[in-house]
């Protein structure tokens, strides 16, 4: 089933309950893995050193009350309720957010966001509501201060490194606790050399199924899943009937109060325990893009949420009546299994954190994807594992880097406390970024009262704010972990963030005016050689200085120019009808154009063969609709008067121009409403192009000869002259600025892989053009 087949565009309907059921059966597999096994080393952590359990109860009863309420309120009240609401259209996450705030306040860091973009029907589609008095003079404050521009981008980048830190973190303790269970069959000193070699293993082989895909093992996940939540539900009922039916009582907050009034100092310390189990929640907004609110929302509310309940309420009954524990490892999930069950219990345990470490590490791929779309990871590679499920990627650079980090911190500790101490700090960072972004679009987005944003923001960033400080403290004992990942990956995607800007600042400072490409001939002073030329530049608008660096030392170009502007915008998707800019560069004889291809961050750019075609194929549309003056949507750029018109694929045109390239006869076409140009040059092409344009009597001949030159050029074939940039801080920048451009910009251009597209085509195709950049 395609999960990522319902989305703005294909609603799904609010009767038709099958489709939801359905969706919310795939979300257990794909979402809950991670949530579900919380059991598994909640109670273990909590009393693993700051607290002990004693006969007395108010312990274990203090710690039961915290996890039914911190489930209750982060959540079930928090995500389910309130932040799912916030999607950017269908998208779910930190980066979708932080792209719904750009789009209202203009906060986007993107250098090369235009006006048109706004034209969008992602953008319109937010543009309903009129904000307050209030919303409007943040939203101009925003606006305004690029420093605090610089804040909401560090924020989304913190959140980000977060996520990559519990993507190694998350895969660690879950396996590490599930094979846990075999400390119960074999001596304290021994179990620790049994338990981190076979957990080792374990993570080995879940990385390295990464490359085959989750569609392939998708269909086992949410059985999986399933089977775990009734397993330990059951064993929850029946620890509870049989050792204390009373231990409800123990979900008052009174208990809570009754915990930190004994343990004091050790309690609060204690609760960065305690904060495991919502670990994966955040995975429920994440994920948002591949399901629907509703069907999250009932796996969650009437699945994932009374099994947890019951599952730790099942573990409290045991403990309230053995308290005589002969160590401290044994304060955990197993030891409140029935014995005879204990060993089919470990062998599910284990399939389950399997699955949900693949749902953390997926995720973790997902928002690196989006980082980079939007400029700000270094370009890796991104394998798609499914045709159907475009969600489904492979990065085999970050797979790797993941599986060493992982298995470094699973020797590193060897055991749970240290680990768990790290994971708890990554999991409650992220939450409380997502808490301070929520609160900006309660205000700028819904429009809603300031007060209601005020409270959103001080009551759940109190309870998160509390945990942070509990896992802050625990720095020396594992906690440095997840901060000292975060700061690594801060620094190498702002300052990727940050060269590209500058990078792209230098382009604008040095682009070509207009008026030196009109003082040329039609022939640009050059020799025009048959074929089309891709310019690659990241301008939308201007000549790159690119172009006159070539021309000045090969004098000789393509007789068809395109600069080519392969952007992204801050939205999810864009729709094939709005994908391309299509507008002129100069005057007509010179057939010199400009076309800017938009995608969103979750869009999957075209293959080369698909993208040629659709990119010739949108000139060849502007060219017929310029001359018929159709009314297509436009855009005026004032710095270089250019004009640029909005023109979708291929497929779009439902009566425009469409080509057919072969190298032998022609296909059967139903020429009744369409007509025919072909070549009328004497030579044998090695591929035949011909435009199958709609019949149209009046066509100028000048079109009709600027089409023909089109399709004589893409006959002959196409080049891209890719830039190659070296780029230096300028003489007398601070020391900083030199380490980060000099040092660490230019480490990571040579190391990462180049443009996607620029990868597409064929090396003998392509040629690179070197310049240095002072920025």
């Amino acid at each position: 089933m395609d999960i990522e087949s319902w989305g703005r565009q294909n609603p799904i309907k609010k009767e038709s309950w099958r489709t939801v059921l359905a969706l919310a059966y795939q979300s257990l597999g794909v979402v809950y893995g991670d949530l579900s096994t919380s059991p598994l080393y909640v109670y273990k952590s909590t009393f693993a050193e700051d607290i002990q359990h004693s006969e007395s109860n108010d312990e274990i009863f203090g710690v039961l009350s915290f996890v039914f309420w911190t489930l209750t309120l982060i959540p079930l009240l928090k995500y389910v309720f309130i932040v799912l609401r916030a999607d950017d259209n269908g998208e779910g996450g930190t980066f979708a957010l932080y792209s719904l705030l750009c789009r209202y306040a203009r906060v986007s860091t993107l250098p090369n966001g235009q006006l048109a973009d706004e034209d969008l029907y992602e953008y319109k589609n937010d543009r309903n509501l009129s904000a307050d008095r209030i919303g409007m003079s943040l939203k101009s404050t925003l606006e305004k201060h690029r420093f605090l521009k610089k804040i909401l981008l560090v924020l989304a980048l913190i959140g980000t490194c977060m996520v990559i830190g519990d993507g190694v973190l998350t895969p660690a303790i879950s396996v590490f606790s599930a094979v846990s269970g075999l400390e119960l069959s074999m001596a304290k000193h021994h179990h620790q050399y049994v338990e981190v070699p076979v957990a080792c293993v374990i993570l080995v082989f879940l990385f390295f199924l990464q490359h085959y895909g989750t569609h392939r093992l998708g269909f086992l996940f949410a059985p999986i899943v399933i089977t775990w939540l009734l397993c330990i539900s059951a064993i929850g009922v029946y620890n509870i009937v049989h050792w204390n039916p009373h231990v409800y009582q123990a979900l008052s907050p009174y208990y809570m109060y009754k915990f930190l009034r004994k343990t004091q100092r050790g309690g609060w310390m204690s609760l960065g325990g305690i904060l495991l189990c919502i670990t994966g929640s955040e995975a429920m907004f994440a994920d948002l893009g591949h399901f629907s609110q509703l069907s999250i929302k009932i796996a969650f509310t009437f699945v994932v949420y009374p099994s947890l309940i019951l599952a730790y309420m099942g573990q409290a009954a045991y403990l309230s009546k053995h308290h005589v524990i002969e160590s401290d490892y044994h304060i955990g999930f197993y030891v409140s299994v029935p014995e005879k069950l204990r060993y089919p219990v470990l062998a599910i345990a284990i399939l389950a954190a399997v699955v949900g470490s693949q749902a953390i590490i997926t995720g973790t791929f997902s928002i690196i994807k989006q980082c980079s779309a939007l400029g700000c990871f270094p370009r890796v590679k991104i394998v798609h594992t499914s045709s159907k499920i475009h969600g489904q990627i492979y990065i085999p650079e970050i797979n790797w880097t993941l599986m060493v980090l992982c298995l470094a911190v699973t020797i590193g500790f060897r055991d749970t406390k240290h680990i768990s101490n790290a994971s708890g700090l990554a999991v409650i960072t992220v939450m409380l970024v997502t808490t301070c972004f929520m609160s900006l679009v309660i205000v700028l987005c819904w429009h809603k009262n300031v007060l209601f944003a005020i409270c959103f923001i001080f009551f759940f960033g109190s309870i998160e704010a509390l945990y942070f400080s509990a896992s802050l403290i625990k720095f020396l004992e594992g906690a440095w972990v997840p901060i000292v990942l975060s700061f690594i990956f801060l620094i190498v995607m702002y300052s990727w963030h940050y060269g590209t800007l500058k990078k792209y600042e230098f382009d604008v400072e040095n682009k070509i005016p207009i008026n030196w490409l009109l003082t040329l001939s039609p022939n640009l002073g050059i020799t025009r050689v048959r074929g089309i030329g891709l310019i690659h530049t990241e301008l939308v608008s201007g000549i790159p200085a690119i172009f006159s660096h070539f021309v000045t030392n090969l004098p000789a170009f393509h007789q068809v120019l395109v600069f080519l502007c392969i952007k992204s915008v801050p939205v999810p998707h864009v729709r094939p009808e709005e994908r391309f800019l299509v507008g002129r560069v100069g005057p007509k004889e010179y057939r010199v154009y400009r076309c800017i291809a938009r995608y969103g961050y979750r869009d999957i750019h075209m293959d080369d063969v698909e993208f040629e075609k659709d990119l010739v194929c949108s000139i060849a549309e502007f060219i017929r609709s310029e001359e018929r003056g159709q009314s297509f949507e436009a855009v005026e750029d004032i710095d270089d008067n250019e004009r640029l018109t909005v023109i979708g694929t291929t497929s779009t045109h439902v009566a425009g121009i469409r080509m057919c390239e072969d190298s032998g006869e022609l296909p059967h076409v139903d020429t009744k409403d369409t007509e025919m140009i072909v070549i009328s040059s004497p030579e044998v092409p090695r591929k035949r192009v011909r435009f199958l344009v709609p019949e149209s009597p009046q066509m100028d001949l000048s079109v009709r000869e600027e089409l023909q030159e089109l399709m004589e050029a893409r006959e002959a074939g196409m080049a891209f002259i890719l830039g190659h940039c070296y780029v230096r801080a300028k003489r007398g920048s601070s020391l900083i600025k030199k380490l980060v451009i000099n040092i660490g910009y230019d480490f990571l251009r040579r190391n990462c892989r180049g443009p996607t597209y620029a990868l597409s085509f064929p090396r003998a195709s392509t040629l690179e053009v070197g310049m240095i950049y002072h920025v």
